[in-house]
């Protein structure tokens, strides 16, 4: 049977799907049409500020360097440019090694420079760029640049790089640069300076370099790049020039830091000259030093190991954290001490046996019989210990504490160098905060000891250098300094960074003169614990040698360096100033383990006074005369 098609109904269904359909499409175009009108009509000026920044980018440009310069203009620490091989491992499509593998084969690359990139690496944040080759070639350059387009991930970077000229020498007063480490990123992102550290791959890691990184450092610049949507750069639209940055002029004078340094040879120690008047520190030599050269690309692993593990600790910054006994350096305050407190007359006398006794414990003297009668004057010129065994029994614990402490022992300068160490000058309240229960009591041995330069006294060779320096000027203390001016890099302005005296500290003139007096002898006078090495010098110079022991000798026993480790021996001091009526410079130095002052520290002293003062330089000549009567010095009564 046949069925029919009821055509009506049909068309009432198309028509019902057409219009739902129509009505779909409506919808869409509306809302696409919504969605035009809310992009362009008002969002508009939302999105074109986004695309224009998409378009523009601002680009750090980093500032030069400040220079360092000695006191006579010498360059000290510069800048060059370079170009660097720098790989970013999170763009890496090769493995790493693979990668550094194919690199060898255009540019050379030899295991230094393996480990110091593995050092960075580990340091860096993955997409950071790290340096593998610095300073390349011309041609390197060329070679890689030809071959680009194998190593995603890899770039060639024009860098400005930090130089030290003189290398090792005053290491320890400028300090290093070094890549900035993860922990220091993090720590300038939080600080006010992050937008000035922007693009900044160094920064001051030791030293000068380190205490005065802000103004080193300068102004970050910055460039208005448009860009394709690809990243391209196609050309600048505006720039902001960067700030240099300050240059510091330092009070060192490097031609007497070299003699010094020189005249140390292979000998561990430490030497600071200071000019008395404004502060000035003319040379400050840590032995042994290092190339600060090392650090600025990324010290590697081999390399730091030798620094770090040396028995010899180049890496220790002496004269500011090394910490020793003064010895017989300290006689001089003692005896200002007691002029001043009215203890002791220039004229009252003291009979020296060899030894003092305090109970049932006895102190000897070093020259066996003793000195016989010992004034205060002739107990600074022979160095008499039972001299000060005596005044410091008299004398007692806080009165010497509180008449050091103005002069600097035991307080930290303030000196234009970070984690400077404060030292120790005891008292009874330092040693019950030190040690606990019964050995924190003050014992009567302990002023015996103290008031001879040993026992507990322990200060850097800055401080003493310092307290001598104190002395020298009449009790106007200046800060000591080694920045003596910081000049502006655009205008050439320069500003003293220490322009006046801390503090006076009273004193009577006539007391003052007589210990200086007192140490011009023991320069000048036969008998003199210096006298063989300044008897014919052509200036007038105060000095006091210094003896001081290392580890205690057992009781009975008398020292023999001979018989001990040479790292047990004693230490040799010496202080001066000169010339005598007005002091240009004031020093102080230790030899560790050189054993008596007037042998091993004046010498060296000589030298850098002769040139200081006499323009004098130390000849061949010169050097074997000097290790000569270093020898004949060695058996003489020198403390």
């Amino acid at each position: 049977m046949t069925e029919f098609k009821d055509n009506e109904v049909e068309m009432r269904e198309f028509r019902l799907r057409v219009t739902v359909l129509g009505a779909l499409v409506f919808v869409c175009f509306f809302l696409l049409l919504a969605r035009f009108v809310w992009l362009q009509v008002i969002q508009h000026e939302t999105f074109a500020v986004k695309a224009e920044e998409n378009r523009i980018s601002l680009v750090p440009v980093v500032p030069n360097r400040g220079l360092i310069l000695d006191r006579n203009g010498v360059v000290l620490a510069s800048n060059y440019s370079a170009y660097t091989l720098e790989i970013t491992p999170s763009k890496l499509e090769a493995s790493l090694d693979d990668t550094i593998n194919q690199l060898s084969r255009l540019v050379e690359i030899d295991v230094r420079d393996r480990r110091r990139f593995k050092k960075l690496l580990d340091d860096a944040k993955g997409f950071e760029s790290v340096p593998l080759r610095t300073r390349l070639s011309d041609e390197e350059v060329a070679r890689f640049t030809a071959q680009h387009f194998r190593f995603p991930g890899v770039e060639v970077q024009a860098r400005l790089f930090r130089q030290y000229p003189l290398g090792e020498t005053a290491s320890h007063v400028i300090g290093y640069i070094g890549r900035v480490s993860r922990a220091e990123a993090d720590a300038l992102d939080d600080s006010d300076d992050a937008a000035n550290y922007r693009g900044t791959d160094h920064i001051g890691k030791e030293g000068l370099e380190k205490s005065y990184e802000k103004l080193l450092h300068g102004q970050t610049g910055y460039e208005e790049v448009e860009k394709t949507s690809g990243g391209r750069a196609v050309r600048t639209l505006s720039r902001t020039p960067p700030k240099p940055g300050s240059n510091l002029i330092l009070s060192i004078d490097i031609e007497l830091q070299k003699i010094v340094e020189e005249a140390f040879g292979k000998r561990r120690g430490a030497f600071v000259a200071i000019e008395p008047e404004t502060g000035d520190i003319l040379a400050y030599v840590s032995r042994p030093g290092y190339d600060p050269n090392l650090f600025v690309d990324g010290i590697d692993t081999q390399s730091w190991d030798e620094l770090n593990n040396s028995p010899d600790r180049p890496m220790i910054n002496r004269p500011l954290s090394g910490t020793y006994a003064p010895g017989s350096t300290f006689k001089p305050f003692m005896a200002l001490a007691a002029l001043e407190l009215g203890k002791r007359t220039p004229s009252q006398v003291t009979y020296d046996p060899g030894y003092f006794v305090l109970g049932n414990h006895r102190f000897n003297d070093d020259v066996v019989g003793g000195h016989g009668s010992v004034d205060m004057r002739k107990s600074i010129i022979v160095s008499c210990n039972t001299y000060y065994y005596a005044l410091g029994n008299d004398m007692g614990i806080q009165a010497i504490h509180d008449f050091m402490q103005p002069f600097g022992f035991g307080e930290k300068t303030g000196i234009d160098l970070e984690n400077e160490k404060t030292g120790v000058l005891p008292s009874p309240e330092w040693k019950r905060r030190r040690f606990k229960g019964a050995a924190g009591r003050w014992v009567g041995g302990d002023t015996i000891s103290v008031s001879n330069g040993s026992g507990l006294n322990a200060y850097t060779p800055l401080q003493i250098a310092h307290a001598v320096a104190n002395l020298a000027n009449n009790g106007v203390v200046m800060k000591p300094h080694l920045v003596k001016m910081v000049e502006d890099s655009t205008s050439r302005a320069r500003k003293l960074t220490v322009a006046q005296q801390s503090y006076r500290i009273p004193l009577k003139q006539e007391n003052i003169d007589f210990v200086k007096n007192a140490m011009v002898g023991v320069t000048s006078e036969p008998g003199g614990t210096a006298y063989r090495v300044f008897g014919n010098a052509g200036y007038t110079i105060g000095g006091k040698t210094g003896t001081a022991q290392v580890v205690s000798i057992k009781k009975g026993e008398k020292y023999n360096a001979a018989k001990l480790a040479e790292r047990l021996r004693d230490n040799a001091l010496f202080t001066a100033f000169a010339p005598v009526d007005k002091p240009r410079i004031v020093l102080a130095m230790v030899v560790e383990n050189a054993g008596m002052g007037g042998a091993e520290a004046a010498p060296i002293t000589r030298k850098a006074l002769d040139y200081y003062l006499l323009g004098k330089r130390p000849s061949e000549k010169d050097k074997g005369n000097v290790e000569l009567q270093d020898k004949e010095d060695a058996n003489a009564p020198a403390r």
